[in-house]
């Protein structure tokens, strides 16, 4: 715990715990002997000033708003309902947020929603449905952005954000605990209105019942595995290891792997990340990457290369659905430094081999021989491509030469932070620019008319719109909308799942502001976060497919239902908040959810 921590007298303070000991606590309820179990959270970091004491007796609840992050030391500040409402294509998910609080303690807090009941005996099974408790994180503030971190230097507190898997929960005296409710509509609903009860148990006794209202439109929203949208969230496997304890690509890693990566997948995940060397990005997050691919030096001089990660990796992550493309890290790595093993000594080799050099061609050339082979031999070659990060026009350049010699039909993909993607117009299968760089429209259309990938990308560097643990949960909805309306095909960040070292307790990491390293957290745990974000591309989707019906209805009505909408999508075409953003949100959604705009 930094100093910045003050440490408050109060009974409901929990102990902040370490990364790999947390201390469980079991929760039970009179009418079921399920185990509960969970991990402890933060100690506060700040003092208390809210007065309790107004607060009636036993359990408080009510239906709040997603856009809001409740504070957990703080009474809410929410207008009762017992009534939520919302709307849904099929195929789509869509979230609710019930609020529940507290002035005492409150043992075994449970909730159990039914099937959704809808007209002429229509149902959505409850299996359709999640209700998870929201937990608190450690977070702390944009500030300059970029830049190493010390923790006392920033402010702290605790934010809302991961979404955990348990049944129940202790409520604590004089807190705050939301519950995010997901219904994912099946694609062969029936359309219409539908109605749910979510009983609200505590110590095994209903105290509450709260009705959900859901509207399901006649419109289906493809199969995941169908969206257009190019998402591109950069996975890290090894940090999946070490929080799950388990040795890096054993069985027990796999299957630590398949939910964290199915909840990707289920995003409409376009990419795959994989490396082809150590530590492609300098080993700049808590877990290094290592490389997919090992490289040997024979005692001869030749080379001997053993894919069996890489294809096992490759393999795995198309079996759950992410299938367009294979970004390799990198040729240019961080540093330029490149690893192999070299039989002669029986030593791991480290060399420093800049683009251009010859060190750079005796190592690269052959190696890019033997991938490509690989590469074809597996049926991968059309969808793999040389993978770059932020790295400078010389340094493509003489990258570039090399692969157009040895391997020109790999294609390139390119995260470009220098405003170069004008240098190497027909090498650039995948560009991904800045957020508020703008690529001309007489390129953007030449790369449409190539089938090229055109995406931007959020960093540190940006503190609207992202994904921060304290951004406020509708920047994620945002993103989605401002890739449609700034003619971009996707949206690319650099880490899904880069964990810090005690990343559901403290999502602050050491260069830049909390939660720029991880989306997603340990143990397969969702976060309000990324459920934005997911919405967010749903809503991408849904313009997509309601602006192509638009397009081709030629009668006056349809052109002026198309005005209507590509002029309120300009409206999000910005790059600085605007202050009535979840207004924004809120009409754009009611055009798409209207039945009166499409076109059976």
């Amino acid at each position: 715990m930094t100093s910045i921590i003050k440490t408050i007298t109060r009974a409901t303070a929990i102990t902040l715990i370490t990364a790999f000991s947390f201390v469980l606590i079991a929760c039970t309820s009179q009418s079921t002997t399920k185990d509960c179990t969970t991990y402890e959270e933060a100690e506060l970091p700040v003092e208390v000033t809210t007065d309790w004491s107004v607060v009636p007796s036993g359990i408080q609840a009510s239906v709040g708003s997603i856009d809001k992050k409740y504070i957990q030391h703080e009474v809410p500040k929410i207008t009762y309902s017992d009534n939520w409402s919302g709307t849904a294509w099929k195929g789509e998910r869509t979230s609710a947020q019930l609020v529940l609080w507290s002035k005492d303690s409150v043992p075994s807090v449970e909730l159990k929603l039914s099937d959704f009941k809808g007209e002429n005996g229509t149902t959505i099974s409850s299996n359709n449905t999640q209700t998870r408790f929201v937990r608190y994180v450690l977070t702390d503030e944009f500030a300059e952005g970029c830049g190493h971190r010390k923790p006392e230097d920033y402010a702290v507190s605790l934010s809302a954000d991961a979404l955990d898997h348990v049944d129940c929960m202790n409520i604590d005296a004089e807190s705050t605990r939301p519950v995010w409710i997901t219904i994912d509509v099946p694609s062969d609903a029936v359309a219409g209105a539908y109605t749910a009860n979510l009983d609200l148990f505590t110590n095994g006794k209903k105290r509450e019942t709260f009705k959900l209202n859901l509207n399901v439109v006649d419109k289906t929203l493809p199969h995941y595995t169908e969206w257009a949208f190019h998402l591109d969230l950069w996975q890290n496997p090894y940090a999946v290891a070490r929080t799950e304890g388990v040795e890096p690509w054993s069985d027990a890693h796999w299957k630590a792997l398949k939910p964290v990566m199915q909840m990707l997948a289920n995003a409409g995940q376009k990419v795959i990340t994989t490396t082809l060397n150590k530590r492609p990005w300098n080993g700049q997050t808590e877990d290094p990457f290592d490389t997919m691919i090992e490289w040997k030096k024979k005692e001869d001089g030749s080379w001997e290369y053993d894919y069996t990660v890489f294809d096992n990796w490759v393999e795995f992550m198309m079996d759950l659905g992410i299938t367009k493309q294979i970004n390799c890290y990198s040729m240019v790595p961080w540093g330029n430094i490149l690893f192999y093993f070299d039989e002669a000594s029986g030593n791991e080799v480290k060399v420093s081999a800049a683009p251009g050099s010859k060190e750079y061609e005796e190592l690269w050339k052959p190696f890019l021989t033997d991938f490509i082979a690989h590469l074809k031999s597996k049926g991968w070659e059309n969808k793999t491509l040389i993978a770059m990060d932020e790295r400078s026009p010389a340094e493509m350049k003489a990258m570039l030469s090399l692969l157009n010699k040895t391997a020109p039909s790999l294609g390139v993909a390119l995260a470009d932070n220098h405003k170069s993607y004008k240098e190497y117009p027909d090498q650039l299968v995948d560009l991904c620019v800045a957020h508020g760089t703008t690529v001309d429209a007489e390129d953007r259309a030449y790369r449409a008319e190539k089938d090229y990938v055109t995406t931007w990308y959020v960093c540190c560097a940006d503190v609207f719109p992202n994904i921060f643990t304290f951004s406020d949960p509708a920047e994620g909805v945002f993103i989605g909308w401002y890739t449609i309306a700034a003619n971009f095909d996707g949206f690319l960040r650099w880490a899904y799942n880069s964990y810090t070292k005690d990343a559901l307790v403290d999502s602050r990491f050491r260069t830049w502001p909390a939660g720029d390293t991880y989306t997603v957290y340990p143990g397969a745990r969702s976060s309000i976060r990324f459920e934005r974000l997911m919405e967010g591309i749903q809503d991408a989707e849904k313009i997509r497919i309601v602006r192509a019906e638009l397009e081709q209805d030629t009668s006056t009505e349809g052109k002026e239902k198309l005005a209507e909408l590509n002029q309120m999508l300009e409206q999000f075409n910005i790059l600085t908040k605007p202050e009535n953003l979840e207004e924004m949100l809120t009409k754009g959604k009611s055009f798409l959810n209207n039945p009166a705009y499409f076109n059976n």
